[in-house]
């Protein structure tokens, strides 16, 4: 099935992997993926999941139900947007963030959260950091989690999960990635997922990893 997406997101780096994995095979390739904003919609649910799983749902739900049902008004809303009316639009929302086992899985559902939304991720990280500089190398271990999920126009809902492992490093390093990257570090590589370049963490990461399941689902259909 091919398949148009709009994203409920406003982050452009999410969209930015999205579109790379997209392109890596010709079956996915030249998708067109845009975001909520970009189509002129807005959508702030309150994510009150317990999981990844259950907010990536709530946000992908959310969006779709913004979307016109009616056929002439779905069909003029792709026009104006510049997607094909004859081909089916998407909705994918992800829920991602970060588990340190010596946190106790902490601050995964709330990583975005984490000290207020407004607190820069340098600042984030240093805290963390702080918390955790007693704690020896072997116990340093933590993972990136990401649920994506999908609602079709016929209402189908899909969700998938993708992981990467890791540990905290103990210092902040490397400008490649975003959020908590730069202190996520990866022992097959020597250094931190902000470190390497962004084709080889868009082959590891979480999120790489359920695009992909997700797009395999799709393709299926």
């Amino acid at each position: 099935m091919k398949f148009q997406i709009i994203f409920a997101t406003g982050n452009q780096n999410k969209v930015r992997e999205a579109r790379e994995i997209l392109d890596e095979t010709p079956f996915f390739g030249g998708t067109l993926v845009k975001t909520m904003k970009e189509v002129g919609l807005s959508s702030d649910p309150e994510e009150n999941g317990k999981s990844f799983e259950e907010n990536a749902l709530i946000k992908a739900r959310a969006l779709a139900a913004l979307l016109p049902k009616k056929d002439q008004e779905r069909r003029e809303f792709a026009v104006r947007h510049g997607f094909d009316p004859d081909i089916p639009i998407v909705v994918l929302s992800d829920d991602s963030g970060l588990c340190i086992d010596a946190l106790n899985g902490e601050p995964g559902i709330y990583s975005a959260r984490y000290m207020g939304h407004d607190t820069s991720y340098t600042d984030k990280m240093n805290a963390i950091l702080e918390r955790m500089k007693d704690v020896p190398d072997e116990r340093r271990g933590a993972k990136f989690a990401a649920a994506i999920a999908a609602v079709l126009p016929d209402g189908r809902e899909y969700i998938v999960r993708g992981e990467m492992p890791g540990r905290i490093a103990r210092k902040i390093a490397g400008s490649n990635g975003f959020g908590y990257d730069p202190f996520f570090y990866l022992p097959e590589y020597g250094k931190t997922s902000a470190e390497i370049a962004p084709e080889e963490k868009n082959a590891i990461s979480h999120r790489g990893k359920a695009l992909r399941a997700m797009f395999r689902k799709l393709k299926e259909l």
